[in-house]
C-alpha cells in the first residue's frame, strides 16, 4: 500500500571522497549498484592499509576527509569520465590537474595535497581507486544517500542559522516528508514510474564533516550535538540500495511503499 511520495529536487556525485559534490541532471542506477560516479577515489592520508586488489572498508579517519580536514571545502574539483581527468580549483585559480587513471596523474594530485594540507598529513598522500563493486562510501552498504529537506529545514531551528543541505553529502535531495520521518522508513522501498526501486537500509549517524561551510570551509556549526540534545540521537538521512534499475531525475516522484 503506498504510504506517501517524495519529489527528488536535485542529485549530486562526489567521485573523490571529501572533496566537492558535482550536481547532475540525472543517474542511471543498477540493481546491486551504487550511485554512478560517487566516491570513485579517496586520498589517503598516510598507510591505511588498503589494498586495491581486495579492498575492504576502511575507516574514514584513513583518508582525506571534510570531518578532520575542513580546508578541502574550498577546493571546487571536476571529474571527467570519459577522459579520467581531474581538476582542482581553488577560487577562480586551477591548481592542480591529473589523470587519475596514469601514476604520472595522480603524482600530480598527491603533490598538490602535500602542498595544500602539509600540516594534517600522517604520511604520503595517496590516490586510491575503487575497483568495481567497491566505493569509498561512509558505510559499507551505502549505496544510495537521501537527504529529507524538511530535515535540514529543522536542522536550521536547532543551530539559529541557515544550512546548506550539501552540508549532508547526499546524493538525492528530496522533499514530501515531515521532518525526519525518513528516519522511520527502514527496511521500506521506494518506487518510480520507471520501475526505479530503493530500499531503505540505515539511517545516517552525521559527524563533525556537518559542521564545515561547503563553501567558505569554515567550521562554524555544531550539528550533530545539537541533533543529539534535540533529538536524542544523531541521525540525519538514510541510506539506500538499489533493488530494481532505473533512471532518475529531478522532479521523479518516489513513492513510499510498505
Amino acid at each position: 500500500m503506498t504510504q506517501a511520495a517524495l519529489t527528488v529536487t536535485a542529485l549530486h556525485r562526489y567521485p573523490v571522497k571529501g572533496l566537492s559534490p558535482e550536481p547532475l541532471a540525472s543517474a542511471s542506477l543498477k540493481a546491486g549498484g551504487y550511485f554512478p560516479g560517487d566516491r570513485l577515489f579517496a586520498v589517503e592520508n598516510g598507510p591505511s592499509g588498503f589494498d586495491p586488489a581486495a579492498p575492504v572498508h576502511q575507516p574514514k579517519i584513513k583518508y582525506l576527509m571534510l570531518m578532520r580536514n575542513e580546508a578541502l571545502a574550498r577546493l571546487r574539483t571536476v571529474y571527467d569520465d570519459a577522459t579520467g581527468v581531474l581538476v582542482i580549483r581553488e577560487g577562480e585559480r586551477e591548481v592542480a590537474r591529473g589523470d587519475l587513471a596514469t601514476p604520472e596523474g595522480r603524482l600530480a594530485i598527491e603533490a598538490f595535497f602535500r602542498r595544500f594540507v602539509p600540516k594534517e598529513l600522517r604520511g604520503p598522500p595517496k590516490v586510491l581507486a575503487a575497483r568495481e563493486g567497491y566505493r569509498f562510501t561512509d558505510s559499507p552498504r551505502g549505496f544510495v544517500s537521501l537527504i529529507n529537506l524538511a530535515s535540514v529545514a529543522a536542522v536550521e531551528g536547532m543551530v539559529g542559522a541557515a544550512v546548506d543541505p550539501l552540508r549532508f553529502r547526499g546524493n538525492l535531495h528530496v522533499t514530501g516528508l515531515p521532518a525526519f520521518a525518513e528516519l522511520d522508513l527502514v527496511g521500506t522501498e521506494f518506487v518510480t514510474d520507471a520501475g526505479l526501486r530503493l530500499k531503505v537500509t540505515k539511517r545516517i549517524v552525521r559527524c563533525a564533516a556537518t559542521n564545515v561551510d561547503p563553501v567558505t570551509g569554515q567550521r562554524d556549526l555544531a550539528i550533530p550535538e545539537a541533533l543529539q540534545k534535540t533529538l536524542g540521537h544523531a541521525d540525519c538521512g538514510i541510506y539506500a540500495e538499489v533493488v530494481a534499475g532505473g533512471e532518475v531525475r529531478a522532479g521523479d516522484v518516489l513513492r513510499v511503499m510498505r
